[in-house]
This record gives structure tokens, C-alpha cells and sequence, in this order.
């Protein structure tokens, strides 16, 4: 069947003084403050902007080195940026902190957390890619199985002389040339999503960040019988009504031996386990275009009954509503109604 076309804009802004530009980007991206660092008799700019919903690509033209900085108001959505410098570069500062890159390096920096960011060189272009960060939330989420929440830390400098810095440049080279000039990924919110997500991917797995050390720890122990046959209890059940009583029963164990194995060899309760995967049952149905079930349905067949309880977990676990990623798969089916609605 043929996808449905994300929704997605494009705009051009170009001006030939300072002040311009100020009041042209603060209209456009909220309170936006600016300031020269070197004194220039023009200051020619202009910037192209095409934006969908999982990710946006800015290529900005500057004449002469200024920084800015944009205070996030209430509807500013947060990104996982990612710069390509052409000729010049870019810089964010964090408190005392500073972090530049240019031609062969690629700039890495969450929107919500510099104090302020610099514009190099007398003539900068720069590509920029943001990354909706609810994708990396999603990767955070499935890659240590663990809502995640505060700063991740991230590396902001990555060469691309090193193989991660191949990798990431390439798969961003890739995204930006599927959106540039109206490209073929924003008539396909599948693909995506799919290579959006492998730009996340690879951003926490090879970009070094405060979760880094987990990557590298060794596999769990093999868990015991009693812990396995949980889990296939709970997999081949799991649009169940099941109880924790009825878990321990099948796996031949009484409840606090149930916690107790699950908390050793899965580092979780077995409720929560049981939540985990009934969280990413329903996001399947959620990410899967052809599944016309109303969100209701979806809630009341994977065993969540409070729809705004289960709205609350979903976006804790995975950076977004459940409504945001249907609605970001291009689905049509029903709306979802939040529990305030249902009183």
C-alpha cells in the first residue's frame, strides 16, 4: 500500500545586515539574542530551512564570526543537533566550557543545553541536522531497557577521519540529502523513521556519553530455570489479565522467590518485566502502518485499562505519546482519547 507523504515545510530567509537577520530569526525561532565579534561593513546571511517531523535540516550562509544564543520557550521542541561545517565552523559553549569543529569534524549538541553557540570564519556555510530527540530516547530506552532523563553528556566533537566519525557523517550525508529540495525521504515517514533511528543508533552505541560504560558490560548470567519459564509464561500470555501469583505458579516458585530471581538475573521486578513487554507490544501495533485498531483497542488488548496511567508510562519510556508516533507513522486510524477526556 502506498505511505502516506509526512508532513513537512520549507522556508528561505536572506538578508544583507546584522539587524536583519536578528529580527528575521527571532520571529521565526523564538527569543533569539546575537552579537558580532568582529566589526564588518556588510554581513551578508541566509538560511534554508525544510523541516517534517523527526527531523529538520538548517543550511545557514554567514559573512564574518558573531554568536547567538535561543532560550527554549514552552513550544520549542528539543533536538539531538548535528553539525556539518562546509567552510568555517561552529562552536557551543557550556559555562566555561568550549567545544568547536570545522571542516572534517562534526559538531554533536542537545539545543536545550548550551549557554550560547559561535559562527566561525569570514565566509560560514554550515549544515546543521536535528534529530527529533524523542528518537533518542526511544534508543536509550531500547538499549538499556531503562527510561532515561537529565543530560546525556554526549562527546560534542567526533572526527570524521575515525571510523565512528565515517559512520555518523555518512548516515547524516544521507538524511540530509532525503530531505534537501523537497528529497524522497519526506514522502516516505517510514524510511524515515528507520533511518533516523539508525542515525540514533549509532550516535549512542560509538559517540562516547555518561551511559557509555553500560555498552560494555558483559553479558547477564545465564538465569535459572524458574526466571526463564516466567518469561515464556509471560510472553504467550501476555494479552492476559496474568498476576504476579499466577507467574511465580507457572514457573514452579513462590512469589518472593519469583522477585528475588528476576531482581538478580534481570535487574527488574517482574511486574515491571511484565509492563516492559507489554510497553513494546503496543508500540509494534503503534509503529505498524497497516494497523487500523483505534488506540483504545490497542491500550485494552495489551492489558492497560487507565488510558492516561498508560499515555504517562509510554512517553517516560520511549520520549514521546503514543498519539506522536501513529501520528508520525502516517496512520489515519482513530485518534487516541486521554483519560481527562474519558471522565
Amino acid at each position: 500500500m502506498p505511505e502516506n507523504s509526512t508532513a513537512h515545510a520549507s522556508f528561505q530567509f536572506r538578508g544583507s545586515s546584522f539587524d536583519s537577520m536578528i529580527e528575521t530569526l527571532g520571529g521565526a525561532f523564538g527569543t533569539f539574542d546575537a552579537e558580532p565579534i568582529s566589526q564588518a561593513r556588510d554581513f551578508r546571511w541566509g538560511i534554508d530551512l525544510s523541516a517534517c517531523d523527526s527531523a529538520v535540516l538548517i543550511t545557514g550562509y554567514h559573512q564574518t564570526d558573531f554568536q547567538f544564543h535561543i532560550e527554549p520557550t514552552a513550544d520549542t521542541a528539543e533536538y539531538l543537533s548535528i553539525v556539518v561545517p562546509r567552510s568555517g565552523g561552529m562552536g557551543v559553549t557550556y559555562g566555561p566550557r568550549t567545544a568547536e569543529a570545522g571542516p572534517g569534524e562534526l559538531l554533536l549538541y542537545n539545543n536545550f543545553e548550551p549557554n550560547s553557540v559561535i559562527m566561525r570564519g569570514e565566509e560560514n556555510v554550515v549544515d546543521e541536522l536535528l534529530i527529533n530527540w524523542s528518537v533518542v530516547l526511544q534508543t536509550l530506552g531500547q538499549t538499556f531497557e531503562a527510561p532515561f532523563d537529565g543530560s546525556l553528556n554526549l562527546l560534542p566533537q567526533v572526527s570524521l577521519a575515525t571510523p565512528a566519525g565515517q559512520l555518523i557523517g555518512n548516515l547524516t550525508e544521507t538524511i540530509m540529502g532525503g530531505i534537501r529540495n523537497n528529497g524522497p525521504l519526506l514522502q516516505s515517514p517510514i524510511a524515515m523513521a528507520h533511518v533516523t533511528q539508525a542515525l540514533a543508533d549509532v550516535v549512542v552505541r560509538l559517540v562516547p556519553h555518561r551511559l557509555s560504560h553500560l555498552l560494555d558490560k558483559k553479558p547477564c548470567l545465564i538465569a535459572p530455570r524458574h526466571v526463564r519459564r516466567a518469561i515464556e509464561f509471560m510472553q504467550a500470555n501476555i494479552n492476559q489479565p496474568i498476576t504476579m501469583p499466577m507467574v511465580a505458579e507457572a514457573a514452579g516458585v513462590s512469589v518472593r522467590a519469583l522477585e528475588t530471581g528476576f531482581r538478580a538475573f534481570r535487574d527488574t521486578t517482574p511486574a515491571a518485566y511484565l509492563l516492559r513487554l507489554r510497553l513494546r507490544a503496543a508500540r509494534q501495533d503503534l509503529l505498524d502502518p497497516e494497523n487500523n485498531q483505534p488506540m483504545r483497542e490497542i491500550c485494552l488488548k495489551w492489558g492497560f485499562f487507565h488510558f492516561g496511567r498508560f499515555s504517562a508510562v509510554y512517553r517516560s519510556t520511549y520520549g514521546e505519546n503514543p498519539s506522536d508516533t501513529r501520528r508520525r507513522m502516517g496512520s489515519s486510524t482513530a485518534p487516541y482519547v486521554s483519560s481527562d477526556a474519558q471522565r
